[in-house]
């Protein structure tokens, strides 16, 4: 039987190939959030059929942080939406997969998204229908923590508790790094909690590595209310030389690093051929 730890362990893997295959990718992006959309996808928590993408009754969940889509790709694949030999051919000439998710062109992606700011809005939306059409679809968002510098998330945390939006559930990949350098250095965002509780959301504070509080935090329903997950990460998590360093936002790792990689994350010479 596979185990959660087996499910994330494989993600990850998966993370490094797309972004060996393809010549680059935001590894630490999707690293930090391998557990999460793990558990999201395998553990009993997002209600999803991969033969029938567009089951009207699925639960939904859109990757805000669209550059960290390696993660989403890697999970969609071991879903069965489509075949793993897909995941070799992101960023190549002809391929639907590219470094940024695209809705239509690929099974299971719910929204296009790359440009950062606008994926709690969309998620606002889709809730809002399901609700109105009485659907018991449940929508899920993950944000970055950067991204949420952006004002068009804050008018998105101010809408969904008018809306009473208890079907949404946010994700805030809380690795407090964003591109080349800490959060709190370029823009201030504490007291990051109280910001959105203030704003009337359901909140919970995990560790965004171990799965039992993960599972937890998104099965957590508040009656009228939007639940806002600030789940607490660690960039590049699962490779000790990309762990909580910055520069890992966009870069390959080089010929002493790589087998160090290799090591860690179980991967085989086979696997890169």
């Amino acid at each position: 039987m596979e185990t959660i730890e087996m499910v994330a362990k494989d993600i990850r893997k998966k993370i490094f190939q797309i972004a060996y295959f393809a010549g680059g990718g935001h590894m630490g992006a999707a690293f930090s959030m391998a557990d999460i959309i793990s558990v999201l996808y395998f553990d009993h928590v997002l209600r999803y059929d991969a033969s029938k993408p567009e089951w009207e009754e699925r639960d939904k969940f859109i990757l805000s942080k669209g550059h960290a889509c390696y993660a989403l790709y890697a999970a969609l694949a071991h879903a069965g939406y489509f075949s793993e030999e897909e995941l070799r051919n992101v960023g190549k000439p002809g391929s639907s997969f590219g470094g940024h998710p695209k809705m239509h062109d690929i099974p299971g992606v719910e929204a296009s998204t790359g440009a950062l700011g606008h994926g709690l809005s969309f998620a606002i939306g889709a809730a809002y229908a399901s609700k109105a059409d009485r659907k018991r679809s449940h929508v899920y968002v993950v944000l970055g923590d950067g991204e949420c510098q952006e004002g068009s998330v804050w008018e998105g945390a101010l809408s969904a508790p008018t809306l009473e939006l208890d079907n949404l559930t946010v994700i805030v990949d809380h690795n407090k790094l964003q591109a080349m350098d800490e959060l709190e250095r370029i823009v201030h965002m504490k007291p990051f909690v109280d910001k959105w509780k203030a704003f009337g959301w359901n909140v919970v504070e995990i560790d965004g590595h171990k799965y039992q509080e993960i599972r937890t935090a998104l099965l957590t329903r508040q009656e009228g209310q939007p639940t806002l997950v600030v789940a607490n990460t660690i960039k590049g998590k699962g490779v000790s030389f990309m762990e909580n360093v910055p520069i890992w936002h966009y870069r390959m790792p080089n010929e002493q690093e790589l087998p160090v990689l290799m090591k860690e994350l179980g991967l085989t010479e086979n696997d890169l051929k």
